[in-house]
């Protein structure tokens, strides 16, 4: 009996804490019979209670944006005009000049202290003419620009991708820019300020001309050992290690056709240096070999297939050229539409220094209930790949629903942790979701809606966040322009600046 009571006090003052910290929701509310007997409303009424302490940020947003009809952005509008926005948390326009369908972004030259942003415009059109240079060669539409932090100027690095989206800045001080479609290359720029105006005369090459049709040599760079597939986010190590998705759905090669895989690309030499290269033959992407995650639902041999989504993984050989295929037929573990994907800047294990954590977001489908993902995997040994030892371990870390989903962009806080998660559909929300704490699950402790985008014809994307995890940058893309000019003859986007993120515990 004497145990039984010193549990039931404890229950007790368990129940008693959570009261008081939600008792300002608690009392008094309409709503108190069902929230009482509803533990998860009280979380999550908690939850936003407690934002500003967890995340940094006022009050959340209860609802998303209500829907707008036909051309909503105009000239005349404020940057608040464009999102409902948490409480405390402040817009303003960076950019109206960005180019249509700007989407992910890197910092330049850093995140520490970077004086540009380095964009990707994912225009899936094959690239095309939209103007004329004054020595008469065509200006095709832009793949890559630069923007000037201070001015807000808005510059073009490289045309001549098509449907650039995943875009790094490397360990070595270059740019790293990739195509998002089922043929898509990956190219690396040495400087992004020392290239300008540079065009791509053929995908997957190294024909690269400026305004005036004279050769550019050693500024841009075809990387052929990365693999040819739809790409979006990739995590790029300091070894020259890139892991990264194929953004396929399930079915896209035939009704049976497995979704995208996740894939490492191990270069042949790791680099070593410190800083930026002065050439990209220094780069560790000039050769390599490429592998496909393959998720076993044994401890003791490769037994793949459905059912084995999440658990332990190896790494399995395919073709750079041939990744997607290679890994269809191979079994590699597909997902539906791999997106974007981040290494976890805060995973520490003591045991091991040498192991990563990586997370990425599954978009799935809506109309089907299929409300998306935030999958993670930890590599014990990134610099290795063997078919048979499974290195990796996967498991899910958000499930969306019903509000929450479709979810296409992540950026993880610097100095919390917390992973941000970006929706990809009009009216998209950005929600703030907390990383695992020491319970017995293996999830975000919780989420809450941090923006929402107003623009019925737009979506956000491109979220990230400078390296004090106090300002952040965000595309609103593909806007219907009907009552906007043209730069530079082609359609444009915002960029906006978010700031008023308050200095939290770190996670």
């Amino acid at each position: 009996m004497k145990n039984f009571a010193a549990k039931n006090i404890v229950v007790a003052s368990a129940i008693a804490v959570t009261t008081l910290q939600t008792g300002s929701v608690l009392a008094g509310d309409d709503d108190f019979d069902s929230a009482h007997k509803d533990f998860g409303v009280r979380v999550e009424r908690a939850l936003n209670n407690m934002s500003e302490k967890l995340f940094g940020l006022g009050k959340p947003l209860k609802e998303s944006a209500p829907a707008t009809t036909g051309a909503y952005r105009t000239f005349s509008q404020t940057a608040r005009e464009q999102v409902l926005i948490a409480k405390g948390l402040h817009v303003e326009y960076l950019t109206r000049n960005a180019a249509n369908n700007t989407d992910m972004i890197a910092f330049w030259p850093n995140s520490m202290s970077p004086t540009h942003l380095i964009t990707c415009i994912e225009e899936f059109s094959e690239p095309a003419p939209i103007g004329t240079y004054p020595s008469g060669f065509s200006k095709l539409f832009p793949s890559i620009q630069r923007i000037d932090l201070q001015t807000g100027v808005v510059e073009t690095v490289l045309r001549g991708m098509s449907a650039c989206d995943g875009i790094r800045l490397t360990p070595w001080g270059s740019i790293l820019a990739t195509e998002e479609r089922d043929d898509g290359g990956a190219y690396e720029i040495l400087n992004p300020l020392a290239t300008t105006e540079v065009t791509l005369t053929q995908r997957g090459t190294n024909n690269f001309i400026d305004q005036n049709g004279v050769a550019v040599v050693g500024k841009a760079a075809y990387r052929g050992m990365l693999p040819t597939l739809a790409w979006e986010g990739l995590a790029v190590l300091p070894s020259g290690v890139v892991i990264f998705g194929d953004e396929e759905r399930p079915g896209t090669g035939g009704v049976d056709a497995d979704g995208g895989a996740i894939f490492k690309f191990v270069p042949q030499v790791p680099f070593t240096g410190s800083g930026q290269i002065s050439d990209l033959v220094q780069s560790p992407l000039i050769s390599g070999l490429v592998y496909a995650m393959q998720v076993s639902c044994f401890d003791s041999l490769q037994q793949y297939g459905q059912g084995c989504e999440v658990g332990n993984a190896a790494w399995i050989p395919v073709g750079a050229e041939t990744a997607r295929l290679d890994a269809d037929r191979a079994g590699a573990t597909g997902y539906y539409r791999p997106e974007d994907l981040h290494q976890d800047p805060k995973y520490d294990d003591p045991a091991n220094p040498q192991a990563i954590r990586w997370c990425w977001t599954d978009t799935g489908n809506e109309g089907a209930k299929n409300y998306g993902e935030v999958v993670c995997g930890v590599d014990s040994t990134p610099l290795t790949a063997d078919p048979d030892t499974r290195t990796v371990v996967v498991n899910r870390f958000v499930e969306g629903d019903t509000d929450a989903n479709q979810f296409d962009n992540l950026e993880f806080q610097p100095k919390t942790g917390n992973v941000f998660v970006i929706e990809d559909h009009d009216n998209g929300d950005i929600w703030a979701c907390l990383r695992d704490g020491k319970d017995r699950d293996i999830k975000t402790d919780g989420c809450v809606k941090m923006l929402s985008v107003k623009d019925s014809s737009a979506e956000p994307t491109g979220f990230i966040f400078t390296a004090d995890g106090k300002t952040a940058y965000l595309s609103i893309q593909h806007t219907d322009d009907a009552n906007m000019p043209n730069v530079d003859d082609y359609p444009t986007d915002d960029v906006i600046k978010i700031t008023g993120f308050k200095r939290i515990r770190k996670g």
